[in-house]
């Protein structure tokens, strides 16, 4: 069951409404501050033809910069990899690019959002519809050529975010680009877990992307994340784009079973 949104502690109300302020306004202009020092250094490397580590580092200081405190669990794979993952909220971006320097298939519709949209396309982001069928097709052809490339990829199948003590039913349109997979890869599921305030954080209900990234600006405290990279597998075994979804879901619920101390995943 989902977290009730309304159960959510307010922390712009209350006696930590000044600090609560106070912090947001420190991070929205460490966060400027970060992007004018590694915007210029990305344009530099982008101009000498070189692979740019700026998005990553960029992505990096915005999770440091809200108090993240990232740790890895398993082998993580650093090439040939699709990554699949659970979603909780937008700040799952910062920490996972910030810890593997992937690219993420996104929803097209942040493409139009102020600066985010443009932040996505420095990353390479790779835009998808998740509601026009007729482009599923030509989407599969965009993320096989992206494959090609040399940096990884990470897709939250649930299509939406949860509260990190469940998970929806993964969906398979987009696992169409590992059937058969354009070049020898491997699948990594990975989890995401922020330990017991991964319901305080999360992005779901009604709340706007804004809210939500109000409110955790102005948390106190640190963002404990942890990066459970799990066995990775061949997709070439699982014949077609279901099965190869169904085994990735498999794992991942059982890792998030096991964080949850063996209580079933709903």
């Amino acid at each position: 069951m989902a977290y009730p949104l309304t159960e959510k502690i307010d922390l712009l109300s209350g006696p930590v409404a000044i600090m609560g302020t106070v912090l947001i306004g420190i991070r929205a202009l460490s966060t400027i501050l970060c992007l004018a020092i590694c915007l210029p250094f990305h344009g530099l490397w982008r101009l000498l033809r070189l692979p740019s580590p700026w998005p990553r580092i960029f992505l990096w200081l915005v999770g440091l910069n809200c108090g993240a405190v990232v740790r890895t669990n398993g082998k993580r794979l650093k090439s040939d990899v699709f990554y699949v993952s659970n979603h909780i909220t937008w700040f799952d971006i910062p920490v996972i690019a910030g810890a593997t320097g992937c690219t993420f298939v996104a929803n097209d519709g942040i493409a139009d959002w102020p600066v985010i949209g443009w932040l996505c396309r420095i990353n390479k982001t790779i835009f998808v519809s998740r509601t026009s069928r007729m482009k599923v097709g030509e989407q599969v052809t965009i993320i096989r050529e992206a494959i090609e490339e040399k940096y990884p990829i990470t897709v939250f199948p649930e299509g939406t975010t949860t509260d990190g003590n469940s998970l929806l039913p993964f969906k398979p349109s987009l696992f169409a680009a590992m059937s058969p997979p354009p070049k020898p890869i491997m699948v990594q599921p990975m989890l995401i877990d922020y330990s017991h305030i991964s319901t305080e954080i999360a992005w779901i209900g009604d709340e706007g992307a804004g809210e939500n990234a109000k409110r955790l600006f102005a948390r106190l405290g640190i963002i404990p994340a942890t990066l459970h990279f799990l066995e990775p597998f061949d997709p070439s075994e699982f014949g077609d784009r279901k099965s190869i979804c169904a085994e990735a879901e498999r794992r991942i619920t059982a890792a998030l079973s096991a964080s949850l101390d063996g209580r079933p995943v709903v």
